[in-house]
């Protein structure tokens, strides 16, 4: 079993930064491809970000591109969404998600194999 618990949200202008953490239980956090998505008001839940299980590989949506960049720390068991230039439009629920031995490009779609529970986070115009 794996659990994942967000953090780092918050209220913040736009044109400024935030840093989300994704904090992992269990054994084998380094055997799983790490994602970031995002739900916001009324809107489907969307891909974000991702990084393969080897850390080799990234893959982002278009939206975030050049603004967001994710990381991962395996000794850490901790994943990152690091986001900057942050619009009105970010604002949402950042949750981020594992699929075992994933590619980062095929997080963009299908099942993941755990949730965190996800972490608000506001930007104000």
């Amino acid at each position: 079993q794996v659990q994942l618990v967000e953090s780092g949200g918050g209220l913040v202008q736009a044109g400024g930064s935030l840093r989300l953490s994704c904090a992992a239980s269990g054994r084998t956090f380094s055997s799983y491809a790490m994602g970031w998505f995002r739900q916001a008001p009324g809107k489907e839940r969307e891909f974000v970000a991702a990084m393969s299980w080897s850390g080799g590989s990234t893959y982002y949506a278009d939206s975030v591109n050049g603004r967001f960049t994710v990381s991962r720390d395996n000794a850490k068991k901790t994943v990152y969404l690091q986001m900057n230039s942050l619009k009105p439009e970010d604002t949402a629920v950042y949750y981020c998600a594992g699929r075992l031995r994933s590619t980062a490009q095929a997080m963009g779609g299908g099942e993941m194999d755990y949730w965190g529970k996800g972490t608000l986070v506001t930007v104000s115009s």
